[in-house]
């Protein structure tokens, strides 16, 4: 097997922050050796979530087993996701600001035809749902828990709890067309094809606002790994987490 150097698009900033993670983590259970260093496991995790470079490839470049691969990377983002905030701890952040951005995304997941709770039908493949808040700034504060592909963006939105809780913070949500009904204080475009020029104007509007959100989707998905996951569903909420964890410590 070839083996060649690479880099990732990260700053030293992130992998100090990760080994600082790690060493506590190491201290708090007692560990005496491990077959990496804390700086060299950091820094297989975060080639993993940034680039998404296979267990086998994260292997023959840190010259250890797959199964050491699979631990490190579990650990560090066991450890991350343990500081990811809750809903309610991010909208005490978003509380001073005018108001907040909702959208859902779908995290393409490697299942066949027959896992249906996963397909979704909106975008033809299959996938878990996130749902995801924007601050006026394009900053991304939240994501939520990932919940099967199938699950519709306003269900998902209510079973977070997220309806509820820009009112109970007093803040304006604007959302698109997926989250028709949700009711105050989540604000939704016109629908329909004839609309009056005043209804045009708002869509506009709400468009560009809007717009904020989809910057954000882009930052989240500049994390590889999350543009074809292909581990257990049952591990992609945490690695979400872990990814939101490193993307604050490196903004």
């Amino acid at each position: 097997m070839l083996v060649y150097p690479s880099s990732i698009d990260l700053s030293s900033r992130t992998l100090r922050f990760l080994t600082g993670r790690l060493t506590a983590r190491r201290q708090d259970i007692g560990t005496r050796w491990r077959r990496l260093p804390a700086s060299r496991q950091a820094l297989l995790a975060l080639a993993h979530l940034r680039c998404g470079d296979t267990y086998a490839q994260l292997a023959a470049g840190f010259g250890i087993g797959i199964a050491t691969v699979y631990r490190c990377i579990r650990e560090a983002v066991d450890a991350l996701s343990a500081l990811a905030p809750s809903l309610a701890e991010a909208m005490r952040t978003i509380r001073e600001k005018a108001f907040v951005i909702l959208d859902g995304t779908l995290l393409p997941i490697d299942r066949v035809a027959a896992d249906t709770p996963y397909y979704s039908g909106k975008h033809k493949r299959h996938g878990m749902n996130v749902q995801v808040l924007t601050d006026p700034l394009g900053r991304l504060p939240w994501v939520s828990p990932a919940l099967p592909g199938s699950t519709h963006d306003l269900t998902a939105a209510r079973q977070h709890g997220i309806i509820e809780a820009p009112a109970e913070a007093g803040l304006r949500c604007w959302a698109d067309k997926a989250y028709q009904g949700a009711g105050n204080p989540v604000r939704v475009p016109f629908r329909g094809q004839r609309l009056r020029r005043w209804k045009r104007r708002h869509n506009t509007t709400h468009a560009k606002i809007r717009c904020l959100g989809e910057q954000a989707m882009v930052t989240l998905k500049g994390w590889r790994l999350l543009r074809k996951l292909r581990c257990s569903t049952n591990h992609i909420t945490a690695i979400v987490q872990a990814v939101l964890v490193l993307h604050h410590a490196s903004a």
